[in-house]
């Protein structure tokens, strides 16, 4: 046990009995925080629920939040985009505070929008950028197949031949994670013919937690980015993204932050980059800066933001908050 649950007991032994785990339960400052759930019931009682990390326990507070949004739909109509209390247009930045604080980083370094893969696409355009010298892509071997494939088909389409573009770092023989100074010497090994790090901040299959701050200071230090899908990672550990200066992230937010499958995803771009307008992405209407948007221009102008890499509009977003 933690030694924040040794102290509950201060001088007393840890006694291993149904009794004393009542006991630490019955002074644990959060045990009101099971009153906010709604809990499914097996042979008619109470489930012991271990699976948030694909679908939480509803909160009994969704069916308010799900109803007022429907009650302005029911009064305002399509009028809601902008009369709402919380008008849909703008509804995403409601987010960027409270995202900030789950991973780590600056308000402006975050925006919650679309879905995993198609955000790591939208994010290795802006940070995959080979040459006929620094092409390579440093991974964790048996990655989420989200982030292989989209690995192998980005090398792809800049024109390069997976097997040689994609180094893979392994576990040593008989060892069921990848030491970090693998992960490093991999990194150093290839040097500057690597052009991005991507790696899974928690390993899906193994459960490993990788040292990010010391993985993106070695891509920085032979000219790499760094990126991390942060799947598994998100609501499910500490980050700091914004302090260990990681180029960008992405996420789900149906494991870890329950929030359900179809959930709203999140990204972050680390400040060095957000204002950046000559750094390449895939332009949508919604990045496009705030003050002259419905002008409908013809040249975009991001925001200089991590918003600047939003796509799509407003319509749709305000389900996300529940």
């Amino acid at each position: 046990m933690s030694n924040k649950t040794v102290s509950i007991k201060k001088s007393e032994e840890m006694v291993n009995s149904l009794e004393y785990a009542r006991q630490l339960d019955n002074e644990d400052k959060l045990k009101c925080f099971r009153d906010r759930f709604l809990i499914p019931k097996v042979n008619g009682e109470d489930a012991i629920y271990f699976t948030s990390n694909s679908l939480g326990l509803q909160p009994k507070t969704t069916r308010s939040y799900i109803q007022e949004q429907l009650d302005v739909w029911a009064d305002l109509g399509v009028e809601g985009h902008f009369e709402a209390k919380q008008p849909w247009t703008t509804y995403h930045e409601v987010f960027p505070e409270q995202l900030s604080k789950i991973v780590g980083c600056k308000p402006k370094e975050v925006v919650a929008m679309g879905q995993l893969s198609v955000n790591l696409h939208l994010l290795m355009v802006s940070f995959y950028q080979p040459t006929k010298q620094r092409f390579k892509i440093i991974c964790e071997a048996k990655a989420f197949p989200s982030d292989q494939y989209a690995i192998d088909s980005q090398v792809k389409f800049h024109g390069f031949d997976p097997p040689e573009a994609i180094i893979e770092v392994v576990q040593r023989q008989g060892e069921q994670t990848i030491r970090n100074e693998d992960v490093i010497a991999a990194i150093e090994q290839h040097g500057d013919a690597v052009a991005l790090v991507i790696i899974g901040g928690v390993n899906y299959y193994s459960g490993q937690v990788f040292d990010m701050k010391s993985i993106t200071k070695a891509a920085h230090k032979v000219g790499a980015f760094a990126g991390f899908d942060l799947a598994h990672a998100a609501g499910n550990i500490e980050l700091k993204l914004h302090d260990w200066n990681v180029d960008f992230a992405c996420w789900c937010t149906y494991k870890y932050l329950s929030s359900s499958p179809g959930g709203v995803a999140g990204i972050f771009i680390h400040e060095n980059h957000i204002s950046n307008k000559e750094l390449p992405r895939f332009a949508g209407w919604w990045g496009h800066d705030k003050a002259n948007r419905f002008q409908m221009g013809k040249d975009f102008n991001p925001i200089p933001t991590a918003d600047g890499w939003r796509y799509i509009n407003g319509d749709g977003v305000w389900y996300s908050r529940v």
